[in-house]
């Protein structure tokens, strides 16, 4: 089969012929048709800090996926809620493999699982024509989904966790960073029925997916500051709820002083390096912050289902971050528009 692989230590990918997986006993495989390219991937690609201490090569990489069900393992359930599992079925994947048994997993908190095992990076991931996870990790769609929609519900489910960590339903919200992530968060904002969203970033290019994806403004915060929209749209006190999808420092820093006294802050964007945070107005304001990661196992998921599944206006939102699409063959391409700036989502056709 076709296989994006890491095959050695150091810079590059290499599409391969590797041998097809067979899915071990409570695995499912899966015949991928659509996968999204990661910042995550970038970095593997590259081969920076990071990734080096992550990765045991030859390893396949890619865990955003959408694809087809073609083989079931021997001992899964095939009546597992809140479905029954099918070959034929079309489905997404979680991304985290989770031990079970820790403490935060027998908690209810899998999520947080301190062994997770990541698709892609600890595991054969979807940048091939064929991938097996565990079946817990399937999430099957409907059949009439546009596959390049399913193939985002990883990234998709960091920005529900993000937006949804706070009440933000009839509230003021500023988000920093027009990434696809942060604007398919400023598309939930949006449906869910914030009052005024107010997106930031340095590129004029994401801030328009923004405005497309239902900001009310997109601050270019490299000219602007975020103070005079807030006064221009009757805002008398800051923002409710802040999300941080950026990682830079600036761009917190804007965050807190533009948040209203008892306001929350979602972090989802990982900073490059430590930087100094002036905990003064955090304190004297009774700001909360808390760190986001990846998507909560499963209610994220469902919620992301049931709003995409009601709402037209939703999908056509979420559906306008997607602007660059290339078969698999012309993956150095897809990873070379990822890396331009001047793109939203990038995805591959391995169908």
């Amino acid at each position: 089969m076709r296989a994006l692989a890491k095959t050695s230590p150091g810079p590059g990918l290499e599409l391969i012929d590797a041998p097809e997986p067979h899915p071990q006993p409570h695995e499912v495989k899966i015949r991928v048709l659509r996968a999204g390219l990661c910042g995550t991937d970038l970095h593997i690609e590259s081969w920076d800090d990071w990734a080096a201490s992550m990765l045991k090569p030859p390893l396949v990489v890619g865990h955003e996926l959408y694809g087809e069900i073609v083989e079931i393992g021997a001992n899964v359930p095939r009546a597992a809620a809140p479905y029954e599992i099918k070959e034929g079925m079309r489905a997404s994947a979680e991304g985290h493999v989770i031990c079970g048994v820790c403490r935060n997993c027998r908690s209810g908190r899998p999520h947080v699982c301190v062994n997770t095992s990541s698709v892609g990076v600890n595991r054969d991931g979807g940048f091939a024509d064929y991938v097996c996870v565990p079946y817990t990790n399937v999430w099957v769609q409907p059949d009439d989904l546009d596959p390049d929609l399913g193939s985002i519900f990883d990234p998709l489910g960091n920005a529900v966790h993000t937006a949804l960590t706070f009440p933000i339903a009839g509230d003021d919200v500023m988000i920093t960073g027009c990434g696809p992530i942060g604007v398919m968060a400023t598309a939930i904002a949006r449906h869910v029925g914030a009052r005024f969203v107010v997106a930031t970033d340095v590129s004029d290019f994401r801030l328009e997916m923004a405005r497309r994806a239902g900001a009310d403004h997109a601050v270019n915060v490299a000219r602007e500051r975020v103070a005079p929209y807030q006064r221009e749209l009757g805002m008398l006190l800051g923002f409710d709820v802040g999300l941080e999808m950026s990682g830079s420092p600036a761009a917190l820093k804007e965050l807190i002083d533009n948040c209203q006294h008892g306001a929350g802050i979602a972090m989802l964007g990982l900073p490059s390096e430590p930087f100094a945070v002036d905990w003064g107005p955090v304190i004297t304001r009774m700001l909360t912050i808390k760190g986001i990661y990846g998507r909560q196992m499963y209610d994220t998921w469902y919620r992301m289902s049931f709003m995409l599944q009601t709402s037209a206006e939703l999908r056509e939102r979420i559906r306008s971050v997607i602007t660059h699409r290339y078969r698999a063959e012309q993956w150095q391409d897809a990873f070379a528009a990822a890396r331009s700036g001047e793109c939203g989502k990038v995805i591959m056709d391995w169908s």
